[in-house]
């Protein structure tokens, strides 16, 4: 009998002493407690993440910025991000999530609202790096959280729903970007510098909230009784030990892992359409000559689109065995998408193939990450989700960087889209070629 065998065995006490605990009534109270907590915060952390790029409808113009030097200045946010990932998400998991995460929304928060403060190319790249490096430890910490919380195909579906505030941030951020720039001359600021104080701000309150609506653990949650917290640590404790058993739960587990590196490419990959779409979409349709805030109505567009397709495709890939293809599907679709609106000149068109290319890289993200959670467990998985994310989001730096260089190049965005469909393939590739970890052997 194998260890992870035995786990099991031994697990079946703790059911029969819990049999009287509903599992669907549990669950559906712990989604509805933290679920829409967390997406909100979610919102808008990805919301001050991307607003610099409504924000450079006329930003780029005061403070002197070429392509290039925006892109670079944008994507320094994933340097920081990059450096203190890891160290972050160990600190999430020594000191717990109630804490931590409160710590990083204030700080990012804070330096964020800085931002509408910079005066010149340097600023704005230092500006950018600190808030990366404020907000690291966010997305794995959540990812984590979700470890502690939610078991089997549970974390699936919170995965699913915590991702849908990709394209929720852009539904509400857009639009309300859009109409935030024209608010030139308010308190004596330039739109820009409204923009990101207001989108700002919610970052702190929501960071203060953290303290009293986080519970690190079932146990520490008043609204759950004391056979729900019984039978959710058992189940969860179960998992973790037989997932221990099969890949280690120890750090060194995560990093001699391959599939580990191989999920971080993957991960690569795909932020680098993500982020470059999500930064550079308000100039590209800007280029159809239309005002600041009909951009930011266009540009909510595919993230409608996206937020219903990515809730389908995760529905359907949870109920199959066979998820990898999902995740290779919807990353293979977004590249080839992308690669025709590179040659689309007719605005409708082209709106059309971005949209679907957006809503495959969310459908590819709504999945994706019920793969590390699925084979991660303990310090392996403080670390490995830290990996994956921190190295993936080194693709938030390369994407937008290089679209910012080719376009100055090429004076166009033919060429850079290309580029970005051809790192959407390589990630498909990459997603085909890892397997499913999950029924794999340490």
């Amino acid at each position: 009998m194998s260890q992870a065998q035995e786990v099991q065995v031994t697990h079946s006490t703790s059911v029969a002493e819990t049999q009287s605990v509903s599992e669907q009534s549990t669950m559906k109270k712990v989604m509805r407690r933290l679920i829409p907590f967390i997406l909100l915060c979610y919102v808008v952390s990805y919301l001050d993440r991307i607003n610099v790029g409504f924000a450079a409808l006329t930003m780029n113009k005061d403070l002197g910025l070429t392509p290039s030097q925006f892109g670079l200045g944008a994507g320094l946010f994933f340097i920081g991000y990059f450096f203190f990932e890891i160290p972050s998400n160990l600190a999430l998991h020594r000191f717990g999530a109630r804490m931590w995460i409160s710590r990083i929304m204030i700080s990012w928060g804070v330096i964020s609202m800085l931002t509408a403060f910079v005066v010149g190319p340097k600023s704005f790249a230092l500006a950018r790096f600190f808030l990366g490096m404020a907000e690291a430890g966010f997305t794995p910490g959540i990812y984590l959280y979700f470890t502690k919380w939610f078991p089997g195909q549970w974390r699936g579906k919170a995965t699913a729903f915590f991702l849908i505030g990709i394209p929720v941030a852009n539904i509400i951020g857009s639009p309300l970007s859009g109409a935030l720039m024209e608010l030139h001359g308010l308190w004596g600021y330039k739109g820009w510098q409204v923009l990101l104080l207001l989108e700002a701000l919610p970052a702190v309150l929501l960071g203060v909230a953290c303290l009293f609506l986080l519970p690190d653990r079932p146990s520490k949650a008043r609204w759950l009784t004391p056979r729900e917290q019984q039978w959710l640590e058992a189940e969860l404790a179960n998992e973790q030990n037989i997932l221990a058993a099969r890949h280690g739960n120890k750090l060194r587990d995560a990093f001699v892992n391959w599939r580990v590196f191989a999920l971080a490419g993957a991960n690569f990959c795909g932020i680098i359409g993500s982020l470059s779409i999500g930064l550079w979409l308000p100039q590209i349709i800007k280029e159809f000559g239309l005002p600041s805030h009909q951009v930011g109505l266009v540009a909510a567009v595919p993230y409608i689109v996206g937020a219903i397709a990515m809730t389908l495709w995760a529905r359907l890939a949870n109920s199959s065995d066979k998820r990898l293809f999902f995740v290779a599907g919807a990353i293979t679709v977004a590249a080839v998408s992308i690669a025709i609106s590179a040659f689309m000149h007719d605005p409708l068109l082209k709106m059309l193939a971005i949209t679907v290319a957006v809503a495959s890289i969310l459908s590819f993200q709504a999945t994706f990450w019920a793969i590390p959670s699925g084979f991660l467990t303990g310090r392996a998985a403080a670390g490995g989700l830290a990996l994956i994310v921190s190295i993936g989001n080194l693709g938030g730096f390369v994407g937008p960087s290089m679209i910012g260089f080719i376009r100055e190049a090429t004076q166009g965005f033919t060429y850079p889209l290309i580029f970005v469909a051809g790192a959407l393939l390589l990630g498909a590739v990459i997603t085909l070629a890892l397997g499913d970890p999950a029924k794999a052997q340490k």
